[in-house]
């Protein structure tokens, strides 16, 4: 007669010790060495406890409307020069010049985001007078929102100079963020939201731009105007004025934070659960072949009696 299987199921058994055995022993043996040994290799292998990560965000960018304008108009180092500061304008007497200044802000996808800054400037000149040399310095509120709250005043500085005087100077980068050290996850940040320039010293230092840029420098947290190749026009008509045009743009930046403490676990966790689960496979066959094979004398016991006999 022909048999067939109408029903299976697995026999469960169970294997019975002592507390003071090689069995016992063992046992802890292999649970210290699926558990601890996974970790060992997580933290070992670099990357286990996240210190530093990034996003991306646009950040809110508005010209403040403070402007720091030199330029040299001879080779003997003549210059004229601009501000919108009234005591820096005081103090510059007969090196004074008005130019003419638009300034639009302009928001292109229309997401209530100013997307970049049009500057143009038109400075006139006397008779005989060339530009050899422009610096101009421009102040910006810079703003962050998704993860820490940030506020700070910064700047986009740009300086050209030439052998050959100029009639027109085109500057076309990104205002981008530069840090030294990685944001809070989470909090305001506002250390530097105070004014690049002490619009109300009575001081000639206060707008020198030596010292602006020195003290800017020493921020972890700046602006820079990324301007690979600024276009010197030659050739300016008599009577016409030296013309600047800066069109910068306020791009997506990627952020660098410091990770909260349940953002570590769960990058922590991952990681151990992923090389634990290799481990806790290979030991569980070696607890098999072990008992199984009576290795280390234990008593098996079905499931279902519940003394020894």
């Amino acid at each position: 007669m022909a048999f067939y299987e109408v029903y299976s199921h697995p026999a469960l058994i169970r294997y019975k010790t002592s507390v003071c055995t090689r069995a016992t022993l063992f046992l802890v043996v292999v649970l210290c060495l699926t558990y601890i040994i996974p970790l060992l290799v997580a933290y070992r292998s670099q990357g286990f406890w996240i210190k530093r990560s990034t996003y991306e965000e646009q950040p809110v960018v508005r010209y403040q409307y403070q402007t720091l304008l030199v330029a040299v108009t001879s080779t003997q180092g003549d210059y004229v020069a601009w501000s919108t500061f009234p005591h820096l304008n005081n103090m510059l007497e007969g090196n004074l010049r008005i130019p003419v200044v638009s300034v639009r802000e302009v928001d292109q996808n229309q997401d209530g985001k100013s997307d970049r800054l049009i500057f143009q400037l038109q400075l006139p000149l006397k008779p005989g007078e060339h530009v050899y040399s422009v610096q101009l310095l421009l102040t910006f509120s810079y703003q962050l929102f998704r993860m820490s709250t940030v506020a700070m005043q910064s700047l986009a500085y740009l300086q050209h100079s030439s052998s050959v005087p100029g009639a027109k100077l085109l500057v076309s980068g990104d205002l981008r963020l530069q840090q030294r050290t990685a944001l809070p996850h989470r909090g305001l940040y506002d250390v530097y939201n105070v004014s690049v320039i002490d619009a109300s010293s009575p001081f000639i230092s206060s707008y020198d731009f030596d010292n602006i840029i020195r003290s800017y420098q020493e921020r972890n947290l700046t602006t820079v105007l990324s301007c690979p190749t600024p276009v010197w026009t030659v050739g300016r008509a008599a009577g016409s004025p030296f013309e600047l045009n800066a069109d910068i743009r306020y791009p997506v930046e990627v952020i660098s934070y410091r990770p909260g403490f349940w953002e570590t676990i769960k990058f922590a966790w991952i990681q151990y659960i992923s090389i634990l689960l290799i481990f806790l496979w290979v030991f569980e066959r070696i607890q098999r072949f072990v008992f199984q094979n009576q290795v280390l004398p234990t008593v098996p016991i079905p499931v279902g009696k519940t003394h020894l006999s």
